[in-house]
C-alpha cells in the first residue's frame, strides 16, 4: 500500500503542479510564465517527487512509464493495474482540487470548445496550434518512447542513480517545450484523463489517443532498451 500511496501523491503533484501552472499562471498578461514556464513546472514536479517518493514506489506517476518499465523487464505485470489505478485516482483528485480552486474566481467557466481548456490535451481543432490526429499520435508516440529511454537509462544499475531524477525531470521539460503547441503535451494517460473528465465534450472523446500513443511508445522503448541497449553481459 505504501507504493500505491506514493504513486497517488506523486501523480497528484504532477497534475496539480503542471496543469495548475498552465491553468493559473501561464496566461496572465505581462507576468504569465508561458509555454516555457509550464514546461519547467512539469519537469519540476517529476524531479521533486522522484526524490521524495521514488525510493518507495519507483516514481512512475504515469501509466505509460509503468508499461514501459514492464516491457523493459523492470516491473512485474501483476502490479500494473494497481499502479495505474493509483495514478489515475491521484490525477483525478488533483484535477478536482484545481477545479475547486479555479471555481473561486468570479466568472470561471470551462469552455470545452476551446483548445487546451483546463489544460486538456487534443488534436485537430483541439490542438493548441491546429495539428492533426496523425501529427499528435506521432508526437506522443515518439516523445514517450524517448522519455522511457531516458528513464530506463538513467535508472540502470550501471548508471549514476543519484542524478536520475534530474535527467528525468529535464527530459520531461524538454518534451513539453517541443509538444505543447502540438497536443498541449500528454505523454501521460492519467494526466490526460483527469483534465478531460472535467472538460467533457470533444476533449474527452479524444482522450483515447493520449492513452494509446504514449503506452505504445513506452512499450516499444522498453523492448528497445532491453534488447539493444542494456548490458546483458554484466546484468
Amino acid at each position: 500500500m505504501k507504493k500505491l500511496f506514493a504513486e497517488f501523491f506523486g501523480t497528484f503533484w504532477l497534475v496539480f503542479g503542471g496543469c495548475g501552472s498552465a491553468i493559473f499562471a501561464a496566461g496572465i498578461p505581462d507576468l504569465g510564465i508561458g509555454f516555457a514556464g509550464v514546461a519547467l513546472a512539469f519537469g519540476l514536479t517529476v524531479l521533486t517527487m522522484a526524490y521524495a517518493v521514488g525510493h518507495i514506489s519507483g516514481g512512475h506517476f504515469n501509466p505509460a512509464v509503468s508499461f514501459g518499465l514492464w516491457a523493459g523487464g523492470r516491473f512485474p505485470a501483476k502490479d500494473l493495474i494497481p499502479y495505474i489505478i493509483a495514478q489515475c485516482v491521484g490525477a483525478i483528485a488533483a484535477a478536482g482540487t484545481l477545479y475547486t480552486i479555479a471555481s473561486g474566481k468570479a466568472g470561471f467557466v470551462i469552455d470545452n470548445t476551446k483548445a487546451g481548456a483546463f489544460a486538456s490535451n487534443g488534436f485537430g481543432a483541439f490542438s493548441p496550434d491546429g495539428y492533426s490526429l496523425q501529427s499528435a499520435f506521432i508526437a506522443e508516440f515518439v516523445l514517450t518512447l524517448f522519455f522511457l529511454l531516458v528513464i530506463l537509462g538513467a535508472t540502470d544499475k550501471f548508471a549514476n542513480g543519484r542524478f536520475a531524477g534530474i535527467a528525468i525531470g529535464l527530459a520531461l521539460t524538454l518534451i513539453h517545450l517541443i509538444s505543447i503547441p502540438i497536443t498541449n503535451t500528454s505523454v501521460n494517460p492519467a494526466r490526460s484523463l483527469s483534465q478531460a473528465i472535467f472538460v467533457g465534450g470533444e476533449p474527452l472523446s479524444q482522450v483515447w489517443l493520449f492513452w494509446v500513443a504514449p503506452i505504445l511508445g513506452a512499450v516499444v522503448a522498453g523492448f528497445i532498451y532491453k534488447t539493444l541497449l542494456q548490458n546483458h553481459a554484466e546484468a
